[in-house]
């Protein structure tokens, strides 16, 4: 069975391949070199079928009664996710959150690197943060547009989050992942995720005993 386009893939699938690409690594590290949809779907919580017919939309990937080779499918997936490749990603806003994200180190072997940071205080511009020094704002356009660099992540307060995400739009972002506690609105070409803790929060205190 052939690869579908990506305009086929629902995009619910789409986001659980990094489940399934972490959770192959995962057993990388524990030296296990096959796998099933059964030993994926128990570790996951998600039903070995729905892995099955996930993995479909983009050719096969084993073999029925021998399960998955986990350096493989891990090799697959990173092609289907592109992560095969390092892509520079910007953080802009240097509070405490920012400064937390350009210090993980968990980006760098999953096909991410943090290339710059910036902020808008004339009090934190020029401040060396770890390899980082804090730049301005206003030289973000250039920058974004010299290095070709397509993905941003967004630690600025509510209120400046749709203007900073304008600017990176103009300056040729394609992917904001925005930390910022609003909705904002990007052209349809722009890929945009959130994470917002509170709300996540919120979710599960329906489920808890009062």
């Amino acid at each position: 069975m052939s690869a579908k386009s990506p305009a086929e893939i629902p995009d619910i699938v789409i986001g659980r391949l990094p489940l399934y690409l972490r959770a192959l690594r995962r057993l990388q590290q524990e030296n296990e070199s096959v796998t099933s949809s059964h030993e994926l779907g128990r570790r996951l919580d998600i039903s070995s079928a729905q892995i099955r017919k996930d993995l479909s939309h983009f050719g096969g990937f084993g073999k029925q009664g021998t399960g998955y080779q986990i350096e493989y499918l891990i090799d697959k997936l990173q092609d289907v996710l592109q992560v095969n490749q390092e892509w520079m990603v910007v953080v802009v806003g240097a509070g405490n959150l920012g400064i937390a994200i350009s210090h993980y180190r968990g980006f760098q072997d999953r096909g991410f690197r943090i290339a710059h940071l910036f902020d808008v205080s004339p009090q934190k511009i020029g401040e060396r943060i770890g390899e980082f020094v804090v730049q301005p704002v206003d030289s973000m356009h250039n920058i974004i547009r010299d290095e070709g660099i397509k993905i941003a992540m967004l630690a600025v307060p509510a209120e400046d989050a749709q203007e900073v995400a304008d600017q990176l739009v103009e300056a040729g972002v394609q992917a904001i992942l925005n930390y910022a506690p609003i909705n904002i609105n990007v052209p349809l070409d722009v890929q945009i995720q959130y994470i917002d803790p509170v709300t996540r929060l919120q979710h599960m205190t329906f489920y808890l005993d009062g």
